[in-house]
């Protein structure tokens, strides 16, 4: 793997107090632009205004989005009744024994319309459908948004007389397969993580998304394959002490330095989670693996010129 070192003589203490910062008021007020004008076109719908519920979700609710990758992820989540259940986690749940039905308004319909809501309000021109999600291109006014159109998804767990659920969501891509996420949870803990760590969780996801961004413009090939939710899962699962120095060098250094020690190994890190607790970080079912994470914090350590 070749790696590149950074130009010497870079202020990294005042490079790092800048990237740490959360968003300008100018990169809010376009995000809540386009979340504004989401929320308008589906309340125009007859068939989705009064069964939908819209909020933001990701790294701009989260406050860890940065200028390069600071598009909006808007949920528009279906109210009126129909949900997709997961009972093997549960003690003999089934639909059955739990009174559930097939529902009549299936996933294809309600994605439909929200693409024809969307197109209504925006314009075709302004709307690409994707495999996931619908894009609604930016313009003076708001930034690039991504609405991902979503039934509600319920993890039961008990036993037939005494048991309940959590709420996450699901999306069932054009391509096949399903696609689980838990956006509340995400939010709450990475508040609580945030403030437990006196502020410094989120200013060091900060950090590592701009220097992420940074060393791929630099055609460092290590940075590539990162995907910015994972730096924020991998920065989760670093302990507060490590977050709370009294500079944002010294908590850079030891997140890498601690995450490097973390990843070597499957048992070291086989128990981590995502920042919502209800996936692990590293197991079959994640699109990333340890390795590339491995590439990606030496490949850091060297461009920062650490010692």
């Amino acid at each position: 793997m070749t790696t590149i070192q950074a130009p010497p003589g870079r202020d990294w203490a005042a490079i790092f107090t800048s990237w740490a910062a959360a968003p300008s008021e100018t990169e809010t007020i376009k995000c809540e632009n386009a979340e504004r004008a989401i929320r308008k076109a589906i309340a125009a719908s007859t068939r989705l205004s009064g069964c939908t519920t819209v909020f933001a979700q990701g790294s701009y609710r989260n406050r860890t989005n940065v200028r390069q990758d600071s598009d909006v992820d808007i949920c528009v989540l279906y109210t009126g009744g129909t949900f997709f259940p997961d009972y093997s986690l549960g003690n003999g749940l089934t639909a059955g024994n739990l009174g559930h039905k097939d529902g009549t308004y299936q996933y294809a319909t309600y994605k439909q319309d929200v693409e024809d809501a969307l197109v209504a309000f925006f314009g075709r021109d302004h709307v690409t459908r994707g495999n996931k999600a619908f894009d609604i291109h930016e313009n003076t006014y708001r930034i690039d948004a991504d609405v991902v159109p979503a039934f509600e998804h319920r993890r039961y767990l008990g036993t037939p007389q005494n048991h309940h659920y959590i709420t996450g969501t699901e999306l069932h891509p054009d391509a096949g397969g399903t696609i689980v996420n838990w956006p509340q949870q995400n939010y709450d803990n990475g508040v609580a993580k945030n403030n437990a760590a006196n502020r410094g969780f989120k200013g060091v996801v900060r950090i590592l998304k701009r220097l992420r961004n940074e060393m791929a413009d630099c055609k460092i090939e290590a940075a590539t394959p990162i995907p910015s939710y994972l730096i924020e899962c991998l920065v989760w699962n670093v302990p507060n002490e490590c977050l709370t120095n009294p500079t944002w060098d010294a908590d850079v250094r030891q997140t890498i330095l601690y995450l490097w020690q973390h990843t070597g190994t499957d048992d070291a890190c086989k128990e981590w989670g995502e920042i919502n607790e209800n996936k692990y970080l590293f197991r079959n079912s994640q699109p990333w693996t340890r390795a590339p994470v491995r590439d990606f914090l030496q490949a850091a350590w060297k461009y920062l010129g650490f010692a």
